[in-house]
């Protein structure tokens, strides 16, 4: 019986890992809803600089100014 014991901890661990596993997939869900993408880990200002005249060029690119 004492070869055995160790398994009272498997199924809180079990539940504890699912619980965040779903908590993650939750989190992912809302924000590709909310934003249209999947978030970008480790985003500093650099990355948001860029990604800002990235969207820049291309909207210049697809719309011209009318002059």
């Amino acid at each position: 019986m004492v070869r055995l014991q160790f398994l009272e901890a498997v199924l809180p661990l079990g539940i504890i890992a699912g619980m965040l596993c779903i908590a993650g997939n939750i989190q992912y869900t809302i924000h590709k809803a909310a934003h249209g993408r999947p978030k970008h880990i480790g985003n500093d200002l650099w990355d948001v600089a860029m990604e800002r005249r990235d969207k820049k060029i291309v909207d210049e690119k697809l719309y011209p100014a009318q002059n």
